[in-house]
């Protein structure tokens, strides 16, 4: 919904009484740009949230902002109870970027957002990747995406013992609690090589022949016909951590297409090696 500029100088004004303590409402440009981007933030929460007042018609500026207001005090609620539960079982396989950015970055962001005067401010870079482009998001709407992301991805990397992912993660790179990559990926890229080898994760590492049978797939089937395949696998992998909205198995499988292309061009390269080489046995308890 669009509001005219003239609707929300008042409220800018008013910001700008509450954040100089009433002791005067002159402040700088700079000022008074970042408070127009925290009413704007929002009004842009309330319509998001569908607000059934808001569906019906347009109402005052000032109203849509109190709504939006709230709404953005109900996501750092949400958001911080969700970090919360995740603290205890929460896990970085030895990488520091994931360590830091979630156990560190996070408590931070919670104790210095600004509801009120900066709610758009996203404070931390998040240096950690996800499988999702977080980019189009601000202030509360990115952290409380990027925690939930972390969320289905720990609940992903504990389908296997700790220790078989971290070797996997070291086999991908002997640097790797320095790296800055998603922790999920290699992973999948290593399930993806047995799955189109024909070989159980119980059985180990890759050999010779398996290789020689993902070049015949990548051959056969070609990169959609891989990722069908692997979509299929990882989809059945994901059944028991799978959610009422679905939204855990679309994560995950939207890096499918990215893994199978790194698989033909690994192929093609006969590289299969230099991505699947370790020796790790994987046995469920």
């Amino acid at each position: 919904m669009d509001y005219e500029l003239e609707e929300l100088v008042p409220i800018v004004k008013r910001l700008a009484e509450k954040y100089s303590a009433y002791e005067s409402t002159s402040i700088t440009y700079e000022r008074a740009e970042q408070l127009m981007g925290a009413i704007i933030y929002c009004i842009h929460e309330a319509e998001e949230s569908g607000s059934r007042t808001l569906s019906r018609g347009k109402m005052p500026a000032r109203e849509a902002y109190e709504i939006g207001k709230e709404c953005v005090e109900r996501k750092v609620r949400s958001a911080l109870a969700l970090y919360n539960k995740m603290l205890p079982e929460f896990f970085a396989y030895g990488n520091r970027c994931l360590q830091d950015t979630f156990a560190r970055g996070l408590p931070a962001f919670f104790r210095r957002y600004d509801i009120q005067f900066k709610p758009q401010d996203t404070i931390l870079t998040l240096d950690y990747p996800l499988l999702k482009d977080l980019a189009p998001y601000t202030g509360i709407d990115k952290i409380q995406k990027f925690i939930r992301c972390v969320y289905w991805e720990q609940k992903f990397l504990r389908l296997f013992p700790r220790e078989y992912v971290v070797n996997i993660l070291r086999r991908y790179d002997p640097q790797d609690e320095v790296m800055v990559e998603n922790l999920c990926e290699p992973v999948m890229l290593w399930l993806a090589g047995h799955l189109l080898a024909g070989k159980p994760l119980a059985e180990g590492s890759l050999g010779e022949g398996d290789y020689l049978r993902i070049e015949e797939a990548v051959e056969k089937k070609g990169v959609d016909g891989i990722s069908r395949q692997l979509r299929e696998g990882l989809g059945k992998l994901l059944e028991n951590l799978e959610e009422t909205d679905g939204e855990l198995s679309g994560y995950f499988l939207n890096a499918v297409g990215n893994i199978a292309v790194r698989l033909r061009v690994a192929a093609e390269n006969k590289a299969l090696e230099g991505i699947f080489q370790g020796t790790m046995q994987f046995s469920r308890q």
